[in-house]
This record gives C-alpha cells, sequence and structure tokens, in this order.
C-alpha cells in the first residue's frame, strides 16, 4: 500500500534522515522516500498508513508535523469518518456535563449562584484536565509542543503547564475567582487559543492535549472553543 504525505518543518538532509528513521519504526513500514523540496513523504507498506500513524511516529520529533495527505494510502480512512462526532468528542462532552452539573448542585442556594457556579465550574476544569496530563506527562510534553507558540520555543514551559492548570484548579475551587486569578486564566487560555487557531487554520493534523493522551482527540475548533470559552468566563470576574 502507498501513501504520499505532506510533512512541515523538514529544512535540511539531518530533518529528511530523522523523519524517515521515525517512519521506518512503524509497523509494516517497507519504505520510506522523503522529498526535502517538496516537503512530502512517500511510504510504501503492508497495512495502511493512516496519518494518525505517521503523526504518533514523529510526535518525539516536535519540529515536524503532519499537514496533510497528498494521495492517501490505500485502505485508509479519516478517523472521523468510523466515529460519528458525538463519539469522538464524547468524553470532553461527557466531562462538561458533568462539571455542569456538580457547579449548579453547589451554587443552587447560593446568594450569588451565577458567580459561585461559574468558579466551581472552573475549578472542576482546570482540576480535570490536569489530572489526565499529569496520567502521561511526557506524552502530554510531546503533543503540545507540536502548536503551542511558547512550548515550540521551550520544552520547560511545556512541563509546567499542568501545575499552571493545577494551580489554577485549585485557585478557582478554594479561593474563588479574585482579580489575579482570572487575569492569569485569561492570559493563560488566551495565549493557548492562538496556537490551537493557528495550528487549525494550517489544517494540521495534530492530536488535542488538552485531555492529554488518554483521549485521541483531533485538533479542531472544539479546541478553540475550550480554550476561548474559559478565557470568556475568567474575563467576566474581572468586570467590575
Amino acid at each position: 500500500m502507498e501513501g504520499t504525505f505532506k510533512i512541515e518543518g523538514m529544512t535540511c538532509g539531518g530533518c529528511v534522515s530523522r523523519v524517515k528513521d521515525a517512519l521506518d519504526a512503524i509497523p509494516g513500514m517497507t519504505s520510506v522516500e522523503v522529498n526535502l523540496s517538496a516537503g512530502t513523504v512517500q511510504v510504501q507498506s503492508n497495512r495502511a498508513i493512516k496519518m494518525d500513524d505517521v503523526q504518533r511516529a514523529l510526535a518525539p520529533l516536535s519540529h515536524y508535523s503532519v499537514v496533510g495527505n497528498e494521495s492517501k494510502a490505500e485502505g485508509s480512512a479519516n478517523p472521523q469518518t468510523a466515529l460519528t462526532r458525538l463519539q469522538l468528542f464524547w468524553p470532553l462532552i461527557l466531562i462538561g456535563l458533568f462539571l455542569f452539573g456538580v457547579s449548579t448542585c453547589t451554587a443552587w442556594d447560593s446568594t450569588e449562584p451565577v458567580k459561585v457556579g461559574m468558579e466551581v465550574f472552573m475549578g472542576g476544569f482546570f482540576l480535570v484536565f490536569s489530572f489526565f496530563k499529569f496520567l502521561d506527562l511526557r506524552g502530554f510534553v510531546r503533543s503540545y509542543t507540536m502548536y503551542d507558540l511558547l512550548a515550540k520555543r521551550s520544552i520547560a514551559y511545556a512541563w509546567i503547564y499542568p501545575f499552571l492548570e493545577l494551580a489554577l484548579g485549585f485557585g478557582w475551587a478554594f479561593v474563588g475567582g479574585t482579580f489575579e486569578i482570572a487575569l492569569f486564566t485569561s492570559v493563560l487560555m488566551g495565549f493557548s487559543a492562538v496556537g490551537v487557531i493557528l495550528a487549525v487554520s494550517k489544517k494540521q493534523s495534530i492530536p488535542c492535549a488538552c485531555l492529554g493522551t488518554v483521549f485521541q482527540l483531533p485538533m479542531t475548533r472544539v479546541t478553540i472553543i475550550e480554550d476561548l470559552l474559559m478565557m470568556i468566563m475568567a474575563m467576566a470576574f474581572l468586570i467590575p
């Protein structure tokens, strides 16, 4: 079976060698031909090679990412043809429903139900999302450095990011929406959204790192909405 994939980030002969070695390690791969000038890789294998296979193989090499298929490998399929969008994003939807239910019940008898509900929701959001990142911290770092603007330049930031979410989770849950917490959340989520928007606009096939590597969610507009929603909710606490 043959397929041609567009690879972003290759600039030299060393890149060609690293990409070739990474793809050669994919089970079933029989031949890998890298065209540096065209930025493409042509593969032959004894099984269907999907874009996700190529992306996972390149994950440890944070400078390279798959941006599309020029000719799809025989037998390959878009993951979203096998699963409906509802099934694909069900873990994210379920988490959102649980957080909404808990925050609503917690704030029901409060004198400021909207404010308290938002604080509980955001605290739960950051605690849950940081938890999934900590399950495979190294895997999260590999995924996050593929698209976040700062993580691409400093891998240390990718390692620190889950701890920032954890701190925000405890902050929102136990301190509340203070000006400092709300401001930091707005900046963090807004900056994160920029990297996601750029990745989605380039139609890069990159796994979303929001739930770590436990759930293989694709990078889509859903990720943008998630970041912007948290930013807007945090900004609401900045209004006197």
